[in-house]
């Protein structure tokens, strides 16, 4: 790995260069885990390839947790190539279906184990293969679901760090693969990166669900019957709106993406502060805290009767996750709390020592002066603003996306309307 200033420099340097660009087009890739647990993410691939034709869209990347991801995103492109025909005589931007299909990637199956990697993927070696083309802009990674399409390609080519800007949807995602996250935060902390763990819920928090606006019946008034995509977006979570991860696309299309601070679409962000992390070689208590999206990790002693091969699962609400040994004698297990609540868990295990033992974590919201001393050691870190005025209820920075609620699902519903029907022509004028 690089050395940290090294990496600050390259960084520096790429920020200078990217002034330079030529195309006022951001060059994007997404990474998400369409298909899996929450089906969201196929109205966000729905909304993501209407804008196509505002953005350069260098990789379409299937994340943990889904074997047959590539393919769903597959079926997303198959409805817009019925639509492209009306769609192209928008915008002669639009990339052809099959050119779509040429950048759309597997990524890993299963998720990264305690060393935060798992090997590298056809989707992370495209993330590699684009970071490293000759072009001056920077490349956007959206990452809509597991973060471990980044952490290996940066691992395999950690050259690529200075061109990435990463948007990652935490919360959730941060929850089901805290591996690669801290694999990222240990070793690349001049990463560019927004962390969003609860900004992005303004999407579907605030406002009046229920007029025509809202989650409730956009899709009835706005998307249902408009061409192709506007078909298959209705088949999802009947028929409410979502799309939990669009907010990383509309951070690219009415945002600041170099100037985090700044509002846009997809929010606003502060400086993050050092990343909270908690280590203990014991089993915690509900006295024992940390702030929520934080990394609890325990280093567990095997004792004296352990098996040559120690086996452990950490059973925490709806999550069970799997110990590492690390040769020390000792099992190791990461989790990270999503909700300020007290969080018991049981472990386990063919290690008798550990077999059957209870503990818990007491996790809180952040302080929100916290923002006011921003880490040094993550300079590029990027996270929700925890002041109380930018809240909605316990989702921190939520409102600094919810505020363009209206304005942007305007912009969706004229977008979907290119889906039904061709760009008017002066001849169709009277």
């Amino acid at each position: 790995m690089m050395p940290k200033l090294t990496q600050i420099l390259c960084l520096a340097i790429a920020i200078a260069s990217t002034a330079s660009g030529s195309s006022d087009k951001h060059r994007v890739i997404v990474t998400s885990d369409i298909g899996g647990t929450d089906p969201d993410d196929y109205q966000s691939m729905a909304h993501v390839l209407l804008y196509a034709d505002t953005l350069d869209i260098e990789g379409l990347v299937s994340s943990p947790f889904e074997r047959e991801g590539k393919t769903k995103i597959l079926e997303v492109i198959d409805a817009y190539e019925k639509d492209y025909p009306n769609l192209s005589t928008w915008s002669a931007d639009y990339p052809t279906p099959d050119a779509l299909r040429s950048i759309t990637k597997q990524g890993g199956i299963h998720p990264a184990p305690y060393s935060g990697l798992r090997g590298t993927t056809e989707g992370s070696e495209w993330i590699v293969e684009c970071a490293r083309r000759d072009d001056p802009r920077p490349l956007h990674i959206l990452v809509w679901g597991a973060i471990e399409e980044v952490a290996q390609a940066l691992h395999d080519a950690p050259d690529i760090l200075p061109k990435l800007r990463v948007y990652y949807i935490g919360g959730p995602n941060k929850k089901w693969g805290p591996d690669a996250y801290q694999y990222i935060a240990d070793n690349f902390p001049t990463l560019f990166i927004i962390e969003s763990n609860a900004t992005y819920r303004g999407y579907f928090t605030g406002g009046d669900p229920d007029d025509e606006w809202g989650k409730n019946q956009f899709v009835k008034h706005h998307v249902a019957g408009r061409g192709a995509i506007g078909s298959y977006f209705s088949e999802h979570l009947g028929g409410v709106i979502k799309m939990g991860d669009t907010p990383s696309v509309n951070w690219v299309l009415r945002g600041n993406p170099g100037q985090p601070s700044l509002p846009g679409w997809g929010g606003r962000f502060v400086r993050a502060w050092d990343r909270p992390f908690a280590r203990y070689d014991r089993l915690t208590t509900t006295d024992d805290r940390l702030e929520i999206f934080g990394v609890l990790e325990l280093v567990l002693p095997l004792g004296p009767d352990a098996p040559k091969t120690p086996e452990g699962r950490m059973v925490v609400t709806n999550q069970s996750l799997i110990g590492s040994p690390d040769g020390e004698g000792n099992l190791r297990f990461r989790f990270c709390p999503r909700d300020p609540k007290v969080f018991t868990y049981t472990i386990l295990s063919n290690v008798p020592a550990l077999d059957g033992k209870e503990g818990a974590i007491t996790a809180y919201l952040p302080d929100p002066e916290v923002s006011l001393t921003p880490s040094v050691y993550y300079p590029n870190w990027w996270t929700d603003d925890p002041t109380p005025a930018m809240a909605e209820g316990i989702h921190h920075g939520a409102k600094s996306v919810s505020q363009w609620r209206e304005a942007f699902m305007r912009d969706f519903a004229d977008r979907m309307e290119r889906c039904a029907r061709p760009a008017p022509t002066e001849s169709s004028h009277p």
